[in-house]
C-alpha cells in the first residue's frame, strides 16, 4: 500500500503534473486535477504509464467553485480511502503587463483562482482532515510570496503575497489541531506559463533564457526535492524553498565555468 495519498489542484501540467509524478515515484497515490476533463483525463494516463492504475485517479474541478473542490475531496476519499496531503496548487498568472492596461476580467479571474481557489480548498481539506484525525495541507506561492516585486506581474505576486499572510494566519489558527500547515516557493521554475509570456517577443525570449538558465531550475529537479521534503515534514507553519540566496550566488559565480541549458532539447 502507498505511504501516502496525495492530492494536487491544478496538475494537469507544469509543477503540479512534476509533483505528481515525483510523489507516484516515491510510492504514493495521486489524485490530480483541473479545469478541463480532457486535460485531466490525459494527464492521469500519461501518469499511469509503467505505474499500477489504481495509485492514479483523476477528476475536473474548478478551484473557483466550493462544491466542485468539496467533490475532489470526496471522489479522492472514495477512491483511497482517505487525503493525506491536500496541495493547493491552482493558479494563473494572467497575461504580462502593467496593471493599469489589464482588464478587469483577467484581474477578477486572477483573484478567483489564486486566493479563492486556496481558500476553498484550505477549507474543505480542512474540515475533512479533522474529521478523519490527521492530514498537511500546503499552499504553493510562487513568485511575489516573499516580498519580491516583478514589473508585469502585478497582480499575480499580490495574490501570492496574500497565500502566504493566509498560510501563515492558517497555521497559527490551526495550533492543537492535527493538520499540518505549510507554504511551497518552487522559486523560478521552467514552465510552459513563463514561456507564454514571451510567445510574442522572440529576442526578448532570448535574452531571458540566458538569466533563467542561471536562477531558474527544471520542474523535475524541483518536484522532486518538494515531494521528498513534504512527505518528511512533521512540522506545521513551515516554508519548504526550493531556492536560496546562497544557492543563487553560487549559480552566479559559477556560471562562466558551469554552463546550464534549461532549454535543451
Amino acid at each position: 500500500m502507498p505511504d501516502k495519498i496525495i492530492v494536487i489542484t491544478g496538475s494537469t501540467r507544469g509543477i503540479g503534473f512534476g509533483l505528481a509524478e515525483a510523489f507516484l515515484k516515491l510510492g504514493c497515490s495521486v489524485m490530480v486535477s483541473g479545469r478541463n476533463l480532457e486535460a485531466v483525463n490525459e494527464a492521469a494516463a500519461r501518469l499511469r504509464s509503467g505505474i499500477a492504475a489504481r495509485h492514479v485517479s483523476g477528476l475536473a474541478c474548478d478551484v473557483t467553485y466550493p462544491e466542485e473542490v468539496q467533490a475532489l475531496w470526496d471522489r479522492s476519499v472514495k477512491q483511497f480511502g482517505r487525503v493525506d496531503i491536500w496541495i493547493n496548487n491552482a493558479g494563473w498568472s494572467g497575461e504580462q503587463g502593467m496593471i493599469w492596461e489589464r482588464p478587469a476580467d483577467e484581474v477578477q479571474a486572477i483573484v478567483r483562482t489564486n486566493i479563492l481557489g486556496t481558500v476553498y480548498g484550505s477549507q474543505v481539506a480542512m474540515g475533512g482532515m479533522r474529521e478523519q484525525g490527521h492530514g498537511a495541507i500546503y499552499n504553493m506561492e510562487g513568485m511575489g510570496g516573499d516580498g519580491r516585486k516583478h514589473k508585469g506581474l502585478t497582480m499575480y505576486g499580490t495574490t501570492k503575497y496574500a497565500t502566504h499572510y493566509f498560510t501563515e494566519s492558517m497555521a497559527l489558527e490551526a495550533k492543537g489541531v492535527p493538520v499540518i500547515i505549510g507554504s511551497l516557493r518552487p522559486g523560478m521554475v521552467m514552465t510552459d506559463m513563463i514561456a507564454d509570456r514571451y510567445k510574442d517577443r522572440p529576442e526578448e525570449w532570448e535574452r531571458a533564457k540566458r538569466i533563467f538558465n542561471v536562477i531558474a531550475d527544471t520542474i523535475e529537479n524541483v518536484s522532486a526535492w518538494m515531494a521528498r521534503r513534504i512527505l518528511e515534514n512533521q512540522k506545521s507553519g513551515v516554508v519548504l524553498a526550493y531556492s536560496s540566496g546562497a544557492k543563487l550566488l553560487w549559480r552566479f559565480v559559477t556560471q562562466p565555468f558551469v554552463k546550464r541549458d534549461l532549454f535543451a532539447k
